[in-house]
C-alpha cells in the first residue's frame, strides 16, 4: 500500500495531497528512512510523521485503502508518539483601566520597556 494513502486514511493528514506533499518534503519516514509517496507500507512498519498537530510515531497494525472514521482509524496503528512538550505559561501584560484616557509619554515609554522594544 502507498505511504501517502495510508497516512491520509488513518487521519494523520487532513487531505491526500497534504500527505503526498509531506512525503515529498521529507516529513514522513518509514522504518527510519525517508519515504516517497509511492513507497510501500506493510503491517509492522514504523511510520514517523511531522503532522500539523506535531510529531507522530505510529506502528502499522492494519492496512486501509479508504479513509475511515477516527475510531476505526485508531485501531489500525499503535501510537508511540512522545508526549507533547508542556505549554509555556505566558505572563499577562498589564492593562490600563478602561476610561483612563491615552497614556502619557512617560507611561508609553514604560509600556514599551515592559514589552521589550
Amino acid at each position: 500500500m502507498r505511504t501517502d494513502v495510508w497516512v491520509w486514511s488513518v487521519r494523520l493528514f487532513p487531505s491526500r495531497s497534504a500527505a503526498a506533499a509531506a512525503c515529498k518534503g521529507g516529513q514522513v519516514h518509514v522504518n527510519g528512512k525517508r519515504a516517497k509517496p509511492s513507497a510501500s507500507v506493510r503491517a509492522g512498519d514504523r511510520v514517523e510523521a511531522t503532522t500539523p498537530g506535531g510529531a507522530r510515531v505510529v506502528v502499522v497494525t492494519r492496512l486501509l485503502s479508504k479513509r475511515v472514521g477516527a475510531s476505526v482509524a485508531a485501531e489500525c496503528y499503535t501510537d508511540q508518539s512522545p508526549p507533547p512538550p508542556p505549554r509555556e505559561v505566558r505572563v499577562a501584560m498589564p492593562r490600563r483601566e478602561p476610561g483612563s484616557g491615552r497614556p502619557t509619554k512617560r507611561e508609553r515609554r514604560q509600556i514599551e520597556r515592559l514589552r521589550g522594544r
